[in-house]
């Protein structure tokens, strides 16, 4: 059992992998509770979609990938928001159209010659490739998001809260959900290297949904949110390392886990009051 436990701690490269992954799941489950509470989860899904082909293309030219990745989802920022100001058009249609447009494109994208046979890792992830640059990024968001929900914390609750009722306390909604979209835009550019394009949204609202169907207040919901990032993105590493599947796949694995364990934990709880 020692052996067990141990025997993935001897490598580097899965060394690397769980301090990415610890930090990932601080950031994605303390903003994963606001993305829920906000009904943020289909923005989450179309930010990360939405940057795939400014991701291929810094494959394709070279460049780093978060470099990609900040451009694509800043044109993709751009579009849904242009798209929005069309009279006439469901805002949540307007958004699924510029999202499969730019998913789209960069598959069009990846079927170059010229793309790089490991481009599957832009969709699945490779946290396993990552390098100390990457840690040093992963720690960097960590930090930046943590003083950011600190000092939107009460802004953030007047809005949830009450929306309309916020502006008499001098909190303005506009200002706040910019602010909490600049930080899921950060966690998804810099997450999308280690857990890829398809599966870096299980981090930011699995955790997330889990916590709610759990706890009740804030503080509780983002705690157990933050441990079950953790914990079920080390329990991933684990099945993939002593099983040998994919290493993101298996994270996302053991997320949706932990959430129909909780869904069934709620409605136990829920029948028997």
């Amino acid at each position: 059992m020692i052996d067990w436990l141990t025997d993935p701690w001897s490598q580097e490269v899965l060394r690397r992998a769980f301090a990415e992954i610890v930090l990932l799941g601080v950031v994605g489950g303390a903003l994963g509770c606001w993305v829920v509470l906000y009904g943020l989860s289909y923005g989450a899904e179309s930010l990360a979609h939405g940057l795939f082909p400014g991701l291929v293309a810094a494959a394709l030219i070279g460049a780093p990938l978060i470099v990609g990745g900040a451009v694509g989802i800043a044109v993709a920022a751009v579009a849904v928001a242009a798209i929005g100001r069309l009279h006439g058009l469901d805002r949540d249609v307007g958004v699924a159209v510029v999202v499969t447009t730019l998913f789209g494109l960069g598959v069009l994208l990846a079927l170059s010659p010229d793309t790089p046979r490991a481009i599957q890792g832009l969709l699945f992830g490779d946290i396993l490739g990552l390098t100390d640059g990457d840690l040093a990024l992963a720690a960097g968001l960590a930090v930046v998001t943590g003083i950011g929900l600190w000092l939107l914390h009460g802004r953030l609750l007047a809005v949830g809260f009450d929306r309309d009722g916020a502006t008499a306390l001098g909190v303005r909604a506009l200002t706040v959900d910019v602010a909490l979209l600049l930080l899921l835009a950060a966690a998804i550019v810099v997450a999308v290297q280690g857990l890829g394009n398809l599966l870096v949204v299980a981090l930011l609202v699995a955790p997330a949904a889990s916590a709610r169907l759990v706890a009740q207040r804030a503080a509780p919901m983002m705690a157990l949110s933050v441990a079950i990032a953790v914990a079920c993105g080390c329990a991933g590493l684990y099945l993939s390392y002593h099983a040998g599947t994919a290493a993101g796949a298996s994270v996302a694995a053991m997320f949706v886990l932990a959430y129909l364990a909780a869904a069934a934990m709620s409605a136990l709880r829920s029948r028997s009051v």
